[in-house]
């Protein structure tokens, strides 16, 4: 383990994710020990492995949200004294060794570091899908006047100072819009770091749909356009 991660918190949303998250937290204990597992109202035995699994686990009584597991997974990792919270997915889509090269770009004064799957690897990433996250970061310029290459990637970093900015409300994709908004309107500096996402049959399924994701990036869309 790299001493520089020794106050660095990962806070892994999940729901239902009892197949897959011991072995994610396993591997990104490897790299960092400090987990939050936030068991966002799921029916299955994901709480369970995740504490055999080592994880700090704190649930919701029912599903809430990405947005909202994610706040509550910081505020939690705030309160044990963090110096830095990674998020992370629960699916296995990322890798846990790019966690410290996300750290280390916030060495030179940024806030946040946003990992991008477009100024890295994508591997069987879907046509429609790479189209649709496209098209997100179209609908984040709009709204926040951001320029980002992927502007839905659950895999970031933040700073203490620049986490304890954050107050997410929206669940779902809206929620991913809804942090670039919050760094746009708290002049949080940051970096694109150049990540590898990794698809497959079990993340794509676990995945928002591709119906639900359209319809919300056009009601974020309208909502902005119409303030």
């Amino acid at each position: 383990m790299n001493d520089a991660l020794s106050s660095v918190f990962v806070v892994i949303p999940a729901l239902n994710e009892g197949a897959v998250v011991g072995d994610v937290i396993e591997q990104v204990r490897r790299v960092c020990p400090n987990v939050v597992l936030v068991n966002d109202g799921s029916s299955d035995d994901t709480a369970v492995r995740a504490r055999l699994a080592g994880a700090r686990v704190v649930s919701h009584a029912i599903n809430l949200g990405q947005g909202a597991a994610l706040q509550t997974g910081i505020t939690y990792a705030l309160r044990l004294g963090a110096s830095h919270i990674v998020t992370f997915d629960a699916d296995g889509q990322h890798d846990p060794r790019e966690i410290p090269v996300l750290i280390e770009s916030l060495s030179g004064g940024a806030d946040v570091a946003l990992g991008s799957r477009f100024k890295g690897h994508t591997i069987d990433i879907p046509t429609s899908r790479r189209i649709l996250l496209r098209a997100a970061c179209w609908v984040n310029y709009a709204l926040t006047g951001l320029h980002l290459s992927d502007a839905h990637n659950g895999l970031r970093a933040f700073t203490r100072s620049a986490a304890q900015r954050l107050d997410l409300r929206q669940s779902g994709m809206a929620h991913a819009t809804e942090i670039v908004a919050q760094v746009a309107r708290h002049r949080l500096s940051f970096v694109e770091v150049p990540v590898t996402i990794r698809y497959t049959a079990y993340s794509l399924a676990k995945g928002q749909s591709m119906s639900n994701s359209v319809h919300i990036l056009v009601d974020l869309l309208l909502k902005g356009l119409l303030r």
